[in-house]
């Protein structure tokens, strides 16, 4: 079994392949002088944004009694916008891959549903889910969760990922897309104060803060969403923190991302 940490290697390729595949009616990015953001902001401005269904279900392996493998699915369609719903599907089943030497034998749920039950063992799990974090009628940020657990495991494995998706455009956005040219060193330092922060909140780093910097130091990462208060960076298991810790996320408010991110993705004046 590849190590935890490799779900945040598979990560940072996932939506980038995904939308060379599926996105290839993307439009021209609109003028910087529009704000996608609103003025007046809240926990989720959802007023305005796209329609959302539920996907919901739990399977088990046809025929199976006892002690069976299970896939449970927890997330999201958007009907009328059938490219956002399949890239949504095709993230979430690529994130179960862990193998980066050999290709995904799977494009959709549907097709690793079948793979699943060839190789699961009598007590494995999947769990794959999909939340809005954020959206108004410009802009939807979704959160990625695809966990497992394989029999004899001492606990899951899980990787978190965003994506953002200009309903515009109709297209995801990288990190580059939302920061102004050449502002990535500026960003990762906003990013890098924004985790000092953290570590001041955190008890295990209080106690031992050099020897937790030593075990756990700074990375920046590329995963990151548009919120209503800022841009949050989130960090698989073990990146920056021990198992104990989760999905460490770090929060730069938008106050310190003036001349950072494309003023597009700042709230409006």
């Amino acid at each position: 079994m590849k190590a935890p940490h490799r779900f945040a290697a598979r990560g940072r390729g996932i939506l980038g392949a995904a939308a060379c595949a599926l996105l290839l009616a993307a439009c021209a990015t609109p003028s910087d002088r529009i704000s996608l953001i609103p003025s007046e902001l809240d926990q989720q401005t959802s007023k305005d944004g796209l329609f959302t269904q539920k996907v919901a279900w739990t399977h088990t392996r046809p025929g199976c009694k006892g002690e069976c493998p299970k896939l449970v699915v927890d997330s999201l369609a958007f009907p009328g916008h059938r490219m956002l719903t399949e890239l949504v599907d095709h993230a979430l089943v690529t994130m179960t891959w862990l193998d980066q030497d050999e290709p995904v034998p799977y494009f959709t749920i549907a097709e690793y549903e079948p793979y699943f039950w060839k190789t699961a063992g009598p007590r494995d799990e999947t769990w794959l889910q999909a939340r809005t974090r954020y959206r108004n009628r410009h802009i939807t940020v979704v959160e990625l969760n695809a966990g497992q657990y394989r029999t004899g495991m001492a606990h899951g494995i899980s990787g978190i990922q965003f994506l953002n998706w200009d309903n515009d455009t109709r297209k995801a956005l990288a990190l580059d897309d939302l920061l102004a040219p050449g502002a990535r060193p500026a960003f990762d330092e906003a990013l890098r104060r924004a985790h000092a922060r953290w570590l001041q909140d955190n008890p295990a780093a209080r106690e031992d803060p050099q020897n937790y910097s030593r075990l756990w130091p700074f990375r920046a990462t590329d995963n990151v969403a548009i919120t209503d208060l800022g841009v949050v960076a989130k960090y698989q298991s073990y990146q920056i923190a021990p198992y104990s810790s989760g999905h460490p996320e770090l929060l730069i408010p938008y106050a310190e991302l003036r001349g950072i991110l494309r003023p597009r993705y700042l709230p409006a004046a």
